[in-house]
């Protein structure tokens, strides 16, 4: 099958420099608009991913998310707000960008171009064949990102990726591989827009999908988050007086007894037993 570079097409706009605002804006969104169904048809390939994501979790591994620029760092995001949402350890889910963490701001050149430097990194943080990797790239050539899953593959390290182009080497190197196909941007070859909006709803899918199946919501709830600010402890307290008949002075202790709304309402019912 040839393979043809979709997200690098020609955008259906002409003369955006001659757009007003309003124009410009409503032909992005118009554009956006066309994501989610995208996304939808790829629902296949991401439940097996998270299947796999789950089993492996629940055998003591862990999550990884490899990719360069705008895939990169869409991945150390999402990565970053697992613990504080799910409670989870700041190493089950991990985000690992070419060019380190200085690539998270700003570009470092020919970061995305050694195809051996994401397995480096993978090893610094002890990568095992009870963990998972994926590999993000919108264009599906990434040499830092291919090179690592290659890798993985010949260390029998579980892999996934997601990539917004059909065929890709990407996709044919990744054991469980998503394609979400968003054609040609607004702007041309400018994946940071549908591609990267696309990424970003896969991996919210990917990692809400695998914690809740892990255990980490409670009906609608994140019962396990992080109370790291004010507006978080009111919310929670508000959940515990949801779960229980407690006022919210009541639940506010139970909260700061107890540290999470799980343990509040878990020990709250055990009480009431004995």
């Amino acid at each position: 099958m040839t393979f043809t570079k979709i997200t690098e097409q020609a955008s259906k706009y002409e003369h955006l420099e001659k757009m007003s605002v309003h124009e410009l804006l409503t032909n992005i969104n118009e554009e956006d608009k066309t994501v989610p169904n995208a996304v939808e048809k790829a629902i296949p390939q991401i439940e097996a991913l998270v299947a796999q994501i789950v089993a492996k979790l629940k055998l003591g591994g862990r999550l990884f998310y490899i990719g360069a620029g705008t895939s990169g760092r869409l991945g150390v995001v999402d990565a970053s707000e697992c613990p504080p949402t799910f409670g989870v350890p700041f190493d089950l889910v991990n985000g690992i960008i070419a060019g380190g963490d200085t690539a998270i701001r700003r570009a470092v050149e020919n970061a995305e171009d050694d195809a051996t430097q994401a397995w480096i990194d993978l090893k610094a943080n002890n990568i095992d064949a009870n963990d998972v990797v994926i590999g993000i790239a919108a264009s599906g050539t990434t040499p830092y990102v291919i090179g690592g899953l290659e890798t993985c593959n010949e260390n029998n390290i579980l892999t996934g990726c997601i990539t917004n182009n059909a065929g890709s080497p990407l996709a044919l190197t990744a054991q469980f591989p998503i394609e979400v196909v968003v054609g040609p941007e607004f702007i041309t070859g400018s994946s940071r827009m549908k591609a990267g909006t696309a990424q970003k709803l896969v991996l919210n899918m990917i990692s809400t999908a695998a914690m809740i199946q892990l255990g980490k919501v409670k009906g609608n709830k994140m019962v396990d988050m992080q109370l790291s600010n004010i507006k978080l402890v009111d919310r929670g307290v508000k959940m515990i007086m949801d779960e229980i008949p407690v006022s919210y002075e009541e639940g506010s202790q139970l909260l700061k007894k107890y540290g999470s709304v799980r343990n509040a309402v878990d020990n709250y019912n055990l009480q009431k037993e004995v």
